[in-house]
């Protein structure tokens, strides 16, 4: 039953490894019961990461993402009797011209989810590298509090404008920061921020990833860290587990941790998308959302394999 919301294959990902196939085996290898694929949208020559700016044009990377569907759809055809497929997408929310370019991506596909996801505070990538971290500092005015200000800021449009079904890796913006492992402590208009964004996804039933990626970047927590889960878990916020891997060696990393991790912050029930569930959302109309209970969670026979 262990499953993932957020994965890259290097097929169609600049920074991952390894093809969308290799990484779909892989899941099927390590026990995983539902898998979803969720590579990036196309953005604007001015938003490209630095592996594409020699590889890629605007146009390339719109028919690379209409590649990334063709294939996704054959490997569910050919795989869907071993393994729960979910075809996905991860948004971007760069500049007002982002917007546009979602929509033009959800008129392509019927989807089955999305993980909406920013990695760009001031139009900078905030966990590419320290320097663009630093650069995003800077167009903030400094610091990291005020940087993180912003960065909630800029997250709670791209929540109003788009309402994710899934919403990734919530306290990215920690990850390259002087107070990667703080939990925020004594950023008073920093918290008041995460709550408003907190209270306005659990009001549209909005899910919240529980994303292990941390724990392989170095990070003492997951995304996000254990105050902000509590806090949700309050509003009655729901959870999913994703493991955000960029290459076949990273299917499935931590997951024994980041089960450890869900005891510790009081979540009974985990969420995941699942294509049998009635759908609640008239934009995906071939999936809904499941629940299991931790309790049954742990008792599931993927926990006897080793997941390092």
């Amino acid at each position: 039953m262990p499953y993932t919301h957020h994965s890259h294959s290097g097929q169609f990902c600049g920074h991952a490894k390894g093809t969308l196939e290799e990484m779909l085996q892989t899941a099927i290898e390590k026990g995983f019961q539902t898998y979803s694929m969720t590579e990036h949208i196309p953005r604007p020559i001015e938003d490209f990461y630095p592996e594409e700016t020699k590889e890629h044009t605007p146009e390339s990377l719109v028919r690379l993402f209409d590649d990334y569907l063709t294939e996704a759809a054959r490997l569910r055809k050919i795989y869907s009797p071993e393994i729960k497929i979910l075809i996905g997408f991860e948004s971007e929310w760069i500049r007002p011209s982002t917007l546009q370019m979602i929509r033009d991506v959800q008129g392509k596909f019927s989807f089955d989810f999305f993980m909406g996801s920013i990695h760009h505070t001031h139009t900078i990538p905030i966990d590419f590298d320290r320097a663009t971290y630093e650069q995003a500092r800077d167009a903030a005015g400094g610091s990291d509090e005020r940087l993180f200000e912003d960065y909630f800021d800029e997250q709670y449009e791209m929540l109003q404008a788009l309402t994710p079904p899934v919403v990734g890796h919530f306290d990215l913006i920690r990850l390259l920061s002087d107070h990667r492992d703080d939990q925020f402590k004594d950023m008073k208009g920093v918290w008041e921020r995460m709550h408003r964004n907190l209270e306005y996804i659990a009001s549209y039933g909005g899910v919240l990833e529980l994303n292990a990626a941390g724990l392989r970047k170095g990070l003492a927590e997951p995304y996000p860290c254990l105050p902000i889960c509590r806090d949700f878990l309050k509003m009655g916020g729901r959870f999913a587990m994703s493991d955000d891997s960029h290459g076949v060696d990273q299917v499935g990393t931590n997951y024994s941790r980041l089960l450890d991790y869900i005891g510790k912050t009081g979540i009974r029930e985990m969420h995941y998308v699942d294509s049998d569930a009635p759908s609640t959302d008239s934009r995906f109309p071939h999936a809904g959302f499941s629940s299991i209970s931790v309790e049954d969670l742990c008792q599931l026979p993927f926990w006897t394999r080793v997941h390092e």
